[in-house]
């Protein structure tokens, strides 16, 4: 196996050498100047100040989509001006529309956008053609931004601290930003050169437009950056700012009523122009929002997306290559204490509480990443009383733990990267520590036409003074030909590849061979504005020993016709069956799953109506008598008006005759046939004040029910042998109930008032097929959580504070 992949890398590395010497494509950038104020402009979307009088004008916007390169309407032109200070930089548009009536502006909360026409500007401090800030303003005035970069496209979870606003005209709309530098990185130079674009959607025509253009045939968006000149000698102020936090909580639960109140603060300092720390002190996740729970059956824990806004904001470094999965931070205790026969629980503590954590985090000006997290979590212990003589005892369910992350992460040549990341975890005592270390490869030629990646990572773990080493690698390579992409990759990881300690591993000890080709529409031909079209195919093996896993093609289509409606369809065939090494939980064993095929249809009616309607249709047919699997959702939205919405979402699924893992003992692994079913029904209101204040609905129900219908050993070859020996009861009913209702009020830049209502439930019963009023009956029988808390968190910016304090 060695052998293939350095045959493979030398192959990757020949095309990519010969692909080095094509002649760079001529990216034509279209370049504005900035014009220095003394006096900055009002903040109010009316292009009244005298600076924006005789400002330089970025114009002659080109169209996007749908028919990409086309210049635009002179209906519907755009102009936009810069200007700056030594506090930040101030952008101007006004984007001309014949009918102001019709332009969308619904009212949605931050970093969500609707009904909406909207603008937005990509602003790259280190002009590399790989990362920009993404500041969107609609023409509600509702901000949304994102970090963008080429590997990891838009993130949405970061919240940045500017200013806009907005003002609907008797010829179209204007908006007015300022950006502040504390939001911004960029190298200390007298002369600033940075990347910068601006992008016009207009939502009733679905028309997008950027004033510098960008191809659709190759390469990714920011590689299209013009440049903004004309910032010099800026004096930036000190980057530094506070986001104290006040929160209380009233809970009831089983007939008690608890209260508590949280203090703390979160701290942001800007160490030079382009690196800056952040730390939470004393953190309060009480607000985030609810894990979206299963009756999970498989091998593999469920793996949730991060709530909390510290670990989501500013870490797209950390997460290069997916080693960190920043819910392992204040998560579940490491260990489950074994109870003896005559003792019960009198506390067991299902998180983990963190103390504090900090990243630093910034690029120098050759384009040199460097990344720094660290986190501290307190000792956790479980109380156990003996039922007999009323005794507590203690037991350490997670020692003092200390969690790190190093990135260096080296861009050039505008769209290529290397990287090196290493996460670690030390816990005090004899618990378990690990360590994990990357090295990823990113390189695409000069015409964007040719890309080759590769990664090896290897993991450490030392439990009971034994080590575990672990490996991963993969290499593959994409080619573009304008509309069409060819690709092909292997990735291999080991039996004993692990960084659950600070990462999320899945399925270990296989190989993976894949090739993929898609195709997608650059123009708009006849009656379809959009379609997409891909083909992949996987050969899947055991690693240790080497055993066929499966062999998989899956087709997709993807149409948005010129009325906007989206619609399509697929088929995924494993036409040889599947040897599922991971079902029988036993290393060296599989489960045989028959050949099967899957075909599955979607369709989405226009975004843009009031009444929006989607969903899916799919079903898993096996070579095996009455196994099927059916799946469908139909999700429906309704907007009365431009303040308030309601979404409703129904999944279903239904597996009939499947099988799967049910128990073991010395000699025998026991597989059960059974029939499953689940349904979850959401549903989601949302009335909008304004820009700043919201107040929103969220309910969600899952029920899930396992019935087995007969037992059966596993043997040797993967079949099954039926068996009368094994008597449990695996039956069993989950359900999963939650309600929110939360009201939100952004009271200033960076500061929130948060008033929230949660009622939470859940069981498992260990019966199945009740009636759905039985069911209901016994799952509002259990206790319920009721909270009501209040969090308040207020923006302070060391700059403003200082001048108050010389005021007084």
């Amino acid at each position: 196996m060695k052998v293939q992949i350095i045959i493979l890398f030398t192959f990757l590395f020949v095309g990519f050498s010969s692909a080095q010497e094509e002649k760079t494509e001529n990216i034509t950038r279209k370049t504005i100047n900035a014009v220095r104020v003394e006096k900055a402009p009002k903040i109010d979307g009316i292009l009244d100040d005298e600076i924006w009088k005789n400002a330089p004008i970025a114009n002659d916007f080109i169209e996007l989509r749908p028919n990409n390169g086309k210049a635009e309407n002179p209906d519907f032109k755009t102009e936009v001006k810069v200007a700056y200070d030594d506090t930040g930089i101030y952008v101007s548009a006004m984007m001309y529309d014949k009918e102001p009536s019709k332009i969308g502006k619904e009212l949605t909360e931050r970093d969500n956008i609707g009904n909406d026409d909207f603008f937005v500007l990509f602003i790259n401090g280190y002009n590399d053609k790989q990362q920009s800030l993404e500041l969107f303003v609609t023409a509600a005035g509702v901000q949304a931004d994102s970090k963008i970069t080429n590997q990891n496209g838009e993130d949405f979870s970061w919240n940045g601290i500017w200013y806009s606003g907005v003002k609907i005209l008797e010829n179209g709309w204007s908006v007015e930003m300022k950006i502040p530098y504390f939001e911004m990185r960029f190298p200390k130079s007298e002369k600033q050169q940075w990347g910068i674009n601006f992008f016009r959607q207009i939502n009733r025509l679905q028309t997008a437009y950027t004033w510098n253009h960008v191809n659709n045939q190759k390469g990714s968006f920011l590689l299209y950056d013009g440049i903004l000149n004309g910032v010099e000698n800026i004096q930036t102020p000190t980057r530094l700012s506070f986001l104290p936090y006040f929160s209380s909580y009233v809970n009831y639960f089983d007939g008690k009523t608890t209260t508590n109140i949280n203090g703390g603060m979160d701290v942001k300092y800007g160490i030079n122009d382009a690196f800056t720390l952040d730390t939470t002190l004393i953190p309060d996740f009480g607000q985030t929002n609810f894990d979206a729970t299963v009756l999970n059956l498989g091998p593999f824990e469920q793996q949730f997306s991060e709530q909390r806004s510290f670990f989501n904001e500013g870490t797209e470094l950390f997460n290069k290559g997916n080693m960190f999965y920043s819910r392992r931070i204040g998560g579940f205790p490491s260990k489950f204490p074994q109870l003896a026969a005559d003792e019960e629980f009198a506390e067991n503590p299902e998180k983990v509480k963190l103390f504090n954590a900090t990243k630093i985090s910034g690029r120098t000006k050759k384009g040199l990443g460097i990344g720094f997290f660290n986190a501290i979590t307190e000792k956790t212990e479980a109380s156990i009383r003996n039922i007999n003589t009323g005794e507590i005892r203690k037991e350490v369910t997670e020692p003092l733990a200390n969690y790190n992350v190093f990135v260096l992460d080296q861009r050039f040549r505008e769209n290529s990267s290397v990287s090196l990341i290493n996460t670690s975890v030390m816990r005090s005592g004899d618990f378990r520590d690990a360590n994990a270390t990357g090295v990823f490869l990113d390189l695409t030629n000069k015409k964007n036409t040719f890309n080759v990646f590769g990664s090896t990572e290897g993991s450490w773990v030392f439990e009971n003074q034994k080590q575990k080493f672990g490996f991963e690698g993969n290499a593959g390579f994409n080619q573009i030909i304008k509309g069409h992409q060819f690709g092909a990759e292997v990735f291999l990881r080991d039996k004993n590849y692990d960084i659950n300690d600070l990462g999320f591993t899945g399925q270990t000890n296989y190989v993976n061979y894949s090739a993929n080709y898609n195709y997608r529409y650059l123009q708009p031909k006849g009656n379809i504005n959009q379609l997409n079209y891909s083909l992949r195919v996987n050969n899947n093996r055991r690693l240790e020993t080497d055993l066929f896993a499966d062999f998989v093609i899956h087709q997709n289509l993807q149409i948005t016709n010129k009325k906007f409606f989206n619609f399509g369809g697929g088929l995924m065939v494993k036409p040889l069956g599947t040897n599922d090494i991971y079902e029988p939980r036993t290393f060296g064993k599989y489960l045989f799953i028959p050949a099967m095929y899957n075909p599955w249809v979607f369709a989405n009616t226009d975004e843009r109506k009031k009444f929006k309607i989607g969903g899916y249709v799919e079903f898993y047919k096996y070579n095996e008598d009455k196994r099927i699997t059916y799946m469908s959702e139909i999700n429906t939205r309704y907007r009365f008006n431009d303040h308030f919405s309601i979404f409703h979402t129904l999944n279903y699924a239904n597996f009939n005759n499947e099988t799967g893992f049910v128990g073991k003992d010395a000699t025998n692994i026991f597989i059960g046939r059974r029939l499953r079913n689940s349904v979850e029904n959401s549903v989601s209101s949302q009335y909008t004040f304004n820009e700043k204040m919201a107040i929103n609905l969220t309910f969600r129900h899952y029920f899930s029910e396992v019935a087995y219908r007969q037992f059966y050993t596993l043997k040797d070859n993967g079949e099954l042998n039926p068996d009368t020996s094994f008597a449990e009861n695996k039956d069993g009913t989950f359900n999963s109930w939650n309600l929110d209702l939360r009201y939100s009020w952004w009271f200033a830049p960076g500061s929130q008032l948060t008033l929230l209502y949660r009622n939470q439930a859940q069981n498992f019963l260990d019966v199945a097929r009740l009636s759905m009023r039985d069911n209901f009956d016994r799952l509002f029988n259990e206790p319920m959580i009721n909270n009501l808390s209040l969090r308040i968190t207020y923006f302070l910016d060391y700059n403003r504070a200082k001048n108050w304090f010389k005021k007084s």
